[in-house]
């Protein structure tokens, strides 16, 4: 297991982390993605810490709060020293009644993280991020409201989840204008069939020193290599109850085709090689994985043994790289010259 900083900061976290997603169960969609209870999930944590993994990621949403209540007790039941673990939580979805029961304004987020904290049995959690933008809310007021919460000891760092490339930015600058805490991480949806954040988000994050989280690397199952073009919603799978997040199917199973051959020459699963992808993508901090079962998270934690060749790469990199959109082929067409101009070794180095 390897260790990466979180951004810039001197925080550092395992390339895989665990997500706690599947624990709880509650009603509607969370019973879809997952149900363990206390034991199964304290066996899962267990797993990976013994696997050199030292992040937990839950939210004040997954399970209606059973997650954070899950994990939170998991740690004193299995005696985890908390200096030796890192635990984020998100807050920003629906937890009460009202206009005001979810979104990023003071009103909420100062309630949100104390109740994270109630739920989970901390004092801090390491990362608390905002789950989504709130459209509602000036974002000098988000940023405003996660100083409060690093001040009072709540968080010792901040990111966001699910925001564009230009939100990011601005938050980032009011942050600098302000002298306030800098957002440390995004947490984003990218798998090696899902690339749409390379065209904007990929280039900032590596611009302005923010980390990346990956949720979903498996996009809900579908590289999990058990879903076919004769049967893409196989029954009892998480897509047949949950089709999320949205795929491309056909641009999904040229990536599967491309993917089968080289799992065969490692003698690997499918899943592995999609994880071991993100893993070689150099703007990628961790890599969040979830599981249901033992046998589950084993094969997702060993893709941290496998590397893939510059070849495989390169195969995998064909079939799923993203078309040109506008302005990045104009970027390509007069960039050239001085891109390459700039990339050049001094003599003797």
């Amino acid at each position: 297991m390897r260790y990466n900083r979180l951004g810039t900061t001197g925080l550092f976290v395992s390339e895989l982390c665990l997500g706690t997603m599947t624990f709880g169960g509650g009603e509607g969609m969370w019973r879809n993605i997952g149900a363990l209870q206390q034991e199964e999930a304290e066996a899962l944590i267990r797993t990976s810490l013994d696997a050199g993994v030292n992040f937990l990621d839950t939210a004040d949403v997954y399970a209606e709060g059973l997650s954070e209540r899950i994990t939170g007790q998991a740690i004193r039941n299995l005696g985890l020293k908390r200096e030796e673990i890192v635990v984020a939580t998100k807050g920003f979805g629906q937890t009460a009644d009202g206009p005001n029961g979810r979104g990023a304004a003071r009103y909420r987020l100062i309630d949100a993280v104390k109740a994270s904290l109630d739920r989970l049995q901390l004092d801090h959690v390491d990362l608390y991020q905002i789950h989504g933008f709130d459209e509602g809310t000036p974002v000098e007021e988000t940023i405003r409201a996660l100083e409060t919460i690093v001040d009072h000891g709540h968080a010792r760092y901040v990111g966001v989840s699910n925001w564009a490339a230009w939100q990011i930015v601005k938050a980032l600058g009011i942050a600098d204008r302000l002298g306030f805490s800098r957002l440390a991480s995004l947490q984003a949806y990218y798998t090696v069939a899902g690339r749409d954040l390379e065209r904007e988000i990929v280039p900032m994050l590596e611009a302005e020193g923010v980390g990346l989280m990956v949720w979903s690397p498996l996009a809900g199952g579908f590289l999990s290599g058990k879903y076919s073009r004769d049967d893409d919603k196989p029954e009892g799978s998480r897509r047949a109850a949950f089709d999320f997040p949205p795929v491309d199917k056909d641009r999904g199973f040229a990536v599967i085709d491309a993917m089968r051959p080289i799992a065969d020459a490692h003698g690997v699963s499918v899943a592995q090689v999609a994880i071991a992808w993100l893993l070689h993508q150099h703007v990628v901090s961790s890599v969040i994985i979830g599981a249901k079962r033992p046998e589950q998270l084993a094969d997702n934690l060993a893709a941290a043994d496998l590397v893939l060749s510059v070849d495989e790469l390169a195969a995998l990199d064909a079939a799923s790289r993203l078309a040109p959109e506008y302005p990045g082929w104009m970027f390509e067409r007069q960039g050239a010259f001085r891109r390459d101009l700039a990339r050049q070794r001094p003599r003797g180095a």
